[in-house]
């Protein structure tokens, strides 16, 4: 039976979603979600049975986030494992942390993200119309993520919209000619035991995050993960676009293993609520 414990975080991450993912995103579909959370369970992996468990523990049985870094047969850190934010702002403002003037705008995009700040532009936010968030906003959503890890790939694949990533760590390079996408070409190397992570190839239509701040075709990001111990991982994220601002701007998210769990399905297309009761810029 599908059944989870009612007192799990992710109920009230479930409801999260509604705002964080684009405005009234799928009122109803998180309301639904939230009763199919709320009965009794056993207290790990949802509902999957006889789970293997290669969680560290404290004596007393608790996930022992702070046991130390794993690492692969290579020395490499092993980032594997289910992620989600320390907080959602991100994906609401990528640029929390900052002053708002240190935002290196060029002149049309400031005055575009200006514009979109009041809410009266939210109906052509890409989530609201179940297209995916982009990158880097989609790793901040209030939804967890998951990091399968080989020699020479990392598989990202995001419980939001169940979209994905790969990440090439083959020494492959990106052609000068592709075709844009949402979520970019990915390729990766290790500087150290951070995984430095290059993404170009956009199309230019997603919001940076939910307020607004545009991107372009000339979008590149720059991740660099670095996993501090087996719960807590942080990522520096830069903002490379010449096309909407006048130079590279770095923001730095912290996120945590998800422990005893799994990803949902999250099918937003099944459920879109959201158009109708967002406003149409000039109406």
């Amino acid at each position: 039976m599908r059944r989870r414990n009612r007192s799990t975080p992710r109920l009230a991450r479930a409801l999260a979603v509604v705002p964080m993912l684009g405005g009234a995103r799928m009122l109803a579909a998180a309301l639904a979600l939230a009763t199919l959370l709320g009965g009794p369970a056993p207290a790990r992996a949802q509902w999957w049975l006889d789970v293997p468990d290669t969680m560290p523990r404290t004596p007393t049985g608790e996930p022992d986030l702070a046991a130390p870094l794993p690492r692969r047969s290579d020395g490499t850190p092993d980032l594997s494992g289910i992620w989600e934010p320390n907080e959602n702002r991100y994906s609401r403002n990528l640029a929390a942390d900052l002053d708002p003037a240190d935002v290196p705008f060029q002149p049309w995009a400031r005055a575009l993200a200006e514009a979109r700040l009041d809410g009266s532009h939210s109906r052509e936010d890409p989530p609201a119309n179940c297209l995916p968030q982009g990158v880097p906003r989609l790793g901040g959503a209030p939804a967890p993520w998951k990091v399968v890890q080989t020699d020479d790939l990392v598989v990202v694949i995001y419980e939001a919209f169940n979209l994905w990533r790969q990440i090439f760590i083959d020494g492959r390079r990106l052609a000068p000619d592709v075709q844009p996408t949402w979520l970019g070409y990915s390729t990766g190397h290790w500087d150290g035991d951070t995984l430095v992570v290059d993404t170009r190839g956009f199309n230019g239509r997603a919001w940076l995050d939910q307020v607004g701040k545009p991107s372009t075709e000339q979008l590149h990001v720059v991740e660099r993960y670095t996993r501090k111990d087996y719960g807590h991982m942080q990522i520096e994220i830069t903002i490379d676009d010449p096309g909407a601002y006048t130079k590279p701007w770095t923001i730095t998210e912290q996120v945590h293993v998800l422990p005893d769990t799994e990803l949902l399905e999250f099918i937003c297309n099944e459920n879109n609520t959201d158009l109708e009761h967002l406003p149409a810029a000039g109406g």
